[in-house]
């Protein structure tokens, strides 16, 4: 199991592809706030609603300074599908090899129907302008963590 993050740790710097092919850089963006959420799948039910949320409330979140950065293990063919399909706005990031879900604790055990099994734990970071990690939440509810992230960010 890796470590989890918490406020005030440095967030791990990471490249990853978008679902237009472009890289996308954490260390870019300093000098923003930027919510790092990751999902376990693009296209399934629960994922679709938090990406849909997240993007309902882009141009609100974008305005009060944060960008945000959607990662799943998906490939970026199949993100620009999910983008396609259900209108997102926000970043896809593609990452294959787990090895962002690794460095911020959003991989490992969990409990699915009761049983324990190996996989992506639904997580959201909030990195601050100096790429400290301001809110690490896991283990976050897809339907309502939008409404709730925005009410815990003191945005609403």
């Amino acid at each position: 199991m890796t470590d989890r993050l918490a406020p005030g740790d440095a967030a791990p710097d990471f490249t990853l592809t978008t679902d237009t092919g472009d890289q996308v850089s954490l260390s870019d963006l300093r000098g923003r706030k930027v919510i790092v959420y990751f999902y376990p799948a693009a296209m399934t039910p629960g994922c679709t609603k938090q990406a849909c949320d997240f993007t309902d409330s882009l141009d609100s979140l974008r305005g009060a300074g944060y960008e945000v950065l959607g990662v799943s293990k998906d490939k970026p063919a199949k993100l620009a599908k999910f983008r396609e399909r259900d209108a997102l706005t926000i970043t896809l990031l593609s990452d294959e090899d787990l090895a962002v879900h690794q460095a911020y604790g959003a991989h490992g055990e969990k409990k699915l129907y009761g049983k324990v099994v190996e996989g992506v734990i639904r997580s959201t970071f909030v990195i601050d302008e100096d790429g400290k990690v301001e809110v690490a939440q896991y283990n976050v509810k897809a339907t309502g963590h939008v409404a709730k992230l925005r009410r815990d960010l003191g945005l609403d």
